[in-house]
């Protein structure tokens, strides 16, 4: 039997707690415009006391697999990508299977910021091929609100708090229902050269503190729409496809000029480019899956679409996945 890891359905969860810029510019040394003109971000959600990066997995979780039509109990297997965890172990994986009520599973934490997701589903993906798994949830969370310094403009008003999810479920691609659905392609790369472009400047065995996000957002734009652009091109040829077979690109969701840089690139029309970071700002490891449910519930994403899937995010760490939905 020929084995291909299918998206059979997606969910999203956002903090209760919507912030404007104008909000955000009472407490902080900026504007509304300053911050639209430089990002295109317009709103973030930010975890209250009683919300976690886990609590906000669980309900993502909950929206996927009620979108999935299936029971908690049929998933084997729980990998979640993040970069603020609950606790530095165990692991915030676990702490959803014990809130979705599921017994006995496969569960762990991914590490790879904001390319999280993309890590987490070729970890997933590698398993259900193999037989290690039937189904899977594969989730992007974050309370990144948490990290951040609010008295440094330049990267406070990036970022915000969330978490997307999506079942993956092994499927034998010679079933009549299933020609040409699945995963078809993914590369992932990483260069740990660039650290200090995109770090946070604490943790257990170096401070012994949480830390705070630093970043060099010239830097890192330009690497960027470099790097993001060559890894959907990479992984468009792995599959035997062109920028021309696309329905849809769902980016990570850093900043709108980027996603408009990097369409330009690749010649790609904008509408086809489903862009959130006006209404959630950067959720990292959780932007993708929860612009891909935005997507999938506003109706533009549709059975049998052909989409891209793609991040960039510190280490630097980067990838992509061509997917028919």
């Amino acid at each position: 039997m020929s084995v291909r890891s299918v998206i059979i359905g997606t969910g999203s969860a956002l903090p209760a707690r919507r912030v404007s810029n104008a909000e955000l510019a009472e407490t902080v040394d900026t504007s509304d415009e300053w911050i639209v003109e430089r990002t295109g971000i317009r709103f973030r959600h930010i975890a209250g006391p009683d919300e976690t990066t886990a609590t906000l997995a669980a309900d993502a979780c909950r929206a996927a697999l009620g979108a999935a039509g299936i029971s908690a109990h049929e998933i084997d297997l729980i990998v979640l990508a993040t970069a603020t965890p609950d606790q530095t172990f165990p692991s915030s994986a676990t702490k959803v299977q014990a809130m979705l009520g599921i017994d006995d599973c496969v569960a762990f934490d991914v590490a790879a910021v904001c390319s999280g997701f993309l890590y987490a589903l070729q970890v997933a993906d590698s398993m259900l091929r193999s037989g290690a798994a039937k189904r899977a949830l594969v989730i992007g969370a974050e309370t990144f609100s948490r990290i951040l310094d609010w008295e440094d403009r330049a990267t406070c008003v990036l970022f915000g708090d969330g978490a997307g999810a999506v079942v993956l479920e092994a499927q034998d691609t010679h079933d009549t229902g299933n020609v040409g659905r699945g995963i078809l392609a993914m590369r992932l790369h990483a260069d740990g050269r660039h650290n200090d472009m995109l770090y946070v400047d604490g943790g257990p065995s170096t401070t012994g503190t949480v830390g705070k996000v630093r970043m060099k957002g010239r830097e890192v734009f330009r690497h960027a729409v470099v790097n993001l652009a060559a890894v959907m091109t990479e992984t468009l040829e792995r599959a035997e496809l062109t920028a021309a077979d696309v329905d849809w690109v769902v980016p990570h969701q850093a900043n709108a000029r980027i996603l408009d840089a990097t369409a330009r690139k690749l010649h790609l029309a904008p509408e086809r480019v489903i862009v959130t970071v006006d209404q959630h700002a950067n959720t990292s490891a959780a932007s993708v899956p929860l612009a891909l449910d935005t997507a999938v519930k506003d109706g533009r994403i549709k059975r049998g679409d052909l989409i891209v899937l793609e991040a960039m995010g510190g280490g630097f760490t980067w990838g992509a996945a061509v997917v028919r939905f």
